[in-house]
């Protein structure tokens, strides 16, 4: 099988969408001429000319709005916002505009938008370009919500946002960008909703996304060490999530924790947690642990962001106390 870069694999799924539909547009600051501030867009101008692939003012709000305004006209624009903390400038087109639209038209009209943002830490970029927002968009009724974890799932989960009726949140570790994988020899897209079991085990359930998918495959290598198999699930999908597969992993571990690298409070996890917990009661044998970010700003030093993130030796920890 080949390797594929993260960030090559969104620019093939960008680029495949481009070739196979005329209405697809991609927007943002410093997506045309220079390819993107992370690269995910290099190339595309040349292929595809500087009417669909756009370069627009720094302004957030104003270009969220061109966004939504493109795609009720009939385009399908994919937006970039260029880290995930300024999509707090875009809230209003997001989350009154765009995610109501079908319902205030009573379904006559549907919004194809994809807003494309990078999140999380690693990169020592501090509190204001570091931030993990993505349970605020799984809250919102209109809005899907996904976050890849790997090459073949960025490419899939891409395209099938590209391809959806409705507005969809991608949202990608920045710092998972130059990371590598094993891709299959064709791309195909990866439906919305659906979670991967990535890594197969009887004792206990780790259940994650993005980033912080790896971070569980590290700790579930240190707990094989000591005769403990830990099943890995992948959510991919956040709204929708894939409740039948974390409850089929339940129903064979008995034993639950949730992963993000997002604070902790009021997390992704948390949802996790009271749906299983409600729903898959009878199959426990220890409380729901959660692993994530204290409740403060992430720090710009190195030193105190590697505290700041969960760990893989914090996931043992969690593993461990589950066990005991």
């Amino acid at each position: 099988m080949p390797e594929l870069r993260y960030i090559r694999a969104i620019n093939q799924a960008l680029a495949d969408a481009l070739e196979a539909d005329p209405s697809v547009i991609l927007l943002g600051e410093d997506v045309s001429a220079a390819g993107g501030a992370f690269g995910a867009t290099r190339g595309l101008r040349d292929r595809f000319g500087a009417e669909r692939v756009i370069d627009t003012p720094i302004s957030e709000a104003a270009l969220a709005g061109a966004a939504v305004g493109a795609a009720l006209s009939g385009l399908k624009p994919v937006l970039e916002i260029m880290f995930m903390d300024f999509t707090t400038l875009v809230m209003d087109a997001l989350v009154n505009q765009a995610a109501k639209a079908r319902f205030m038209f009573g379904g006559q009209r549907s919004v194809p938008l994809v807003v494309r943002t990078p999140h999380g830490g690693g990169l020592s970029a501090g509190p204001q370009h570091s931030q993990c927002l993505e349970a605020w968009f799984a809250h919102v009724p209109g809005l899907k919500v996904v976050c890849p974890a790997d090459p073949a799932s960025a490419y899939g989960l891409l395209r099938a946002a590209i391809a959806d009726p409705d507005p969809v949140i991608v949202v990608e570790n920045k710092a998972l960008y130059a990371t590598k994988a094993e891709v299959p020899e064709v791309l195909e897209p990866v439906p919305i909703g659906h979670a991967a079991v990535i890594r197969p085990g009887r004792d206990l359930t780790l259940v994650s996304y993005g980033g912080a998918v790896h971070t569980c495959m590290a700790a579930a290598g240190i707990l094989a060490n000591e005769g403990i198999e830990a099943e890995v699930v992948d959510l991919r999908s956040l709204q929708p999530w894939d409740e039948a597969t974390v409850m089929n992993s339940l129903s064979r571990t008995h034993r639950l924790i949730v992963v993000h690298e997002a604070v902790e409070a009021f997390g992704i996890g948390a949802e996790i947690a009271a749906r299983m917990a409600d729903i898959g009661f009878d199959e426990l044998d220890a409380p729901i642990l959660r692993v994530g970010a204290p409740f403060m700003p992430v720090p710009f030093s190195k030193a105190l962001e590697r505290k700041y993130l969960p760990s893989a030796d914090a996931v043992v920890q969690a593993a461990r106390k589950v066990l005991a």
